[in-house]
């Protein structure tokens, strides 16, 4: 597996409340370095001849198309590598664990969905032709509204569980509780979601959880891999993204909407996580991105 130190924890912008992210764009690198979250991940590469993929301890360079399903927690990642498409195609689509609960998955026509959503621990590539069927159905799921985008996505899921010739990435697993089994990290996951645009003290959020600042910050480092700081300022730049890409607000109000009072300190927190500024990512994003 390596060492988990090199490998990124991913805050994504999802809320308790919301179903899904759908994320289309084309591009022509892979700059999001290896990494894990709590979240399903569908991931469809286009035009990726010589793409390399990461998934667990599998290590492939892919051919022109694929299509995978990766499991919570599992580390995962595509580079460039071999690749020398200017115009790769990436639809990526992540939910929650528990957006199908128990409950749900337990009935009789569910357990194709429920099996392959258990398979998917070890990180699951379709057949080439279940991702080109697939390719478009994913890609229109952002411009479906009401209902209608969450039956097509149960719809997506059920063909892909019933499709032939899948196969498993990972010879390792990962823990689904591993990273998100402490009550002390929910309170703390949810009441950031709720308040990353606030000024947010550490003593006051070290005393949600009944600890003391210094013995807070040790607890989500540990948790984490980040310092509190850090981990509020992943969230935030999660939302900013979603905010520079969906709206037609400035930057700076951006940045003042998602709890930075100082735009300086706004662009550099966003350059070092996205490894460019705000306004070049506004700029040059095409696609789409929507939380539904």
């Amino acid at each position: 597996m390596g060492s988990m130190k090199n490998i990124h924890r991913e805050i994504t912008p999802l809320s308790p409340e919301d179903s899904f992210l759908v994320f289309d764009r084309v591009k022509s690198e892979f700059d999001f370095p290896i990494h894990f979250h709590p979240e399903y991940e569908l991931n469809f590469i286009g035009n990726g001849k010589g793409v390399k993929r990461v998934v667990g301890d599998s290590v492939e360079e892919i051919d022109e198309l694929e299509l995978v399903l990766v499991g919570p927690n599992l580390h995962h990642g595509w580079q460039n590598h071999n690749c020398s498409s200017k115009e790769i195609h990436e639809i990526t689509l992540q939910f929650h664990e528990n957006l199908l609960n128990e409950g749900i998955l337990s009935r009789k026509i569910m357990k194709p969905i429920k099996d392959m959503l258990d398979r998917s621990i070890h990180g699951i590539l379709f057949s080439k032709k279940t991702a080109s069927e697939t390719r478009n159905r994913i890609s229109q799921l952002s411009r479906l509204d009401s209902m209608d985008y969450f039956l097509e996505f149960i719809s997506i899921l059920h063909d892909l569980a019933n499709s032939r010739n899948q196969r498993l990435l990972s010879t390792y697993t990962v823990s689904r509780d591993s990273f998100e089994n402490s009550d002390k990290i929910k309170v703390i996951y949810e009441y950031v979601q709720e308040n990353y645009d606030k000024k947010l003290m550490l003593t006051d959020v070290s005393g949600l959880v009944n600890m003391s600042p210094v013995s807070f910050n040790r607890f989500m480092k540990k948790r984490t891999g980040k310092t509190f700081v850090d981990y509020v300022n992943d969230v935030r730049i999660g939302f900013a993204v979603i905010k520079l890409v969906e709206s037609d607000s400035s930057v700076s109000e951006v940045a003042f909407n998602c709890g930075f009072n100082n735009i300086a300190n706004f662009n550099r927190v966003f350059k070092k996580l996205k490894k460019t500024t705000p306004s070049q990512y506004k700029k040059e994003f095409s696609g789409i991105k929507r939380i539904l």
